[in-house]
Parts: structure tokens; C-alpha cells; sequence
């Protein structure tokens, strides 16, 4: 069975960054997002951070907590379900 926040933030992140050739399905839950694996550069990263503040009222403070955050949709769902309101989380 599959995770609402984590099809969610695969949704967000093929919207967030328009990425053509990818659909969210073939976002694998723990494959690296920043480098290898979808081979998003810092400015994706600026992008997202951006985007998952502003969708869950998260604040990430630091370029170390959005690279721990960002390691994988694994990562940033348990990141984003320890930092937000639980209202704003997908059902």
C-alpha cells in the first residue's frame, strides 16, 4: 500500500521542477534526489524547499537540514511529518 505524503511529494516535485520525462511512479521512495538518482542540482533544491515550506508551513533553516531533508522522498516525508501541522498532511 502506498503512502499519501510520499505520492504526494512525487507529485509536487515532478510539478515544482516540471520535469517531462519523469511521472511520479517512477520516483523510487528511497533513491537520492539531489546528484545521482533524479540528478537535481541546488537550484531544484532551492525550488523544493521553497515549494514544502510554502505547502506544510515548514521552515527548513539550514543548507545541512535540506540536504539531510532532500536525501530521498523517504527522508522528506519523516521530515515534513516531524516538522508540520498534521492538518496540512495528505489523508
Amino acid at each position: 500500500m502506498s503512502d499519501p505524503l510520499s505520492d504526494h511529494l512525487k507529485r509536487l516535485i515532478v510539478e515544482t521542477l516540471r520535469l517531462e520525462d519523469v511521472k511520479p511512479e517512477d520516483i523510487q521512495d528511497d533513491a537520492p534526489l539531489i546528484g545521482s538518482g533524479l540528478a537535481l542540482d541546488s537550484i531544484d533544491a532551492v525550488e523544493l524547499v521553497l515549494k514544502f515550506e510554502k505547502e506544510f508551513g515548514i521552515k527548513i533553516r539550514s543548507s545541512e537540514e535540506a540536504r539531510q531533508a532532500l536525501a530521498s522522498v523517504s527522508s522528506l516525508a519523516a521530515f515534513i511529518r516531524q516538522h508540520a501541522d498534521p492538518s496540512r498532511l495528505p489523508a
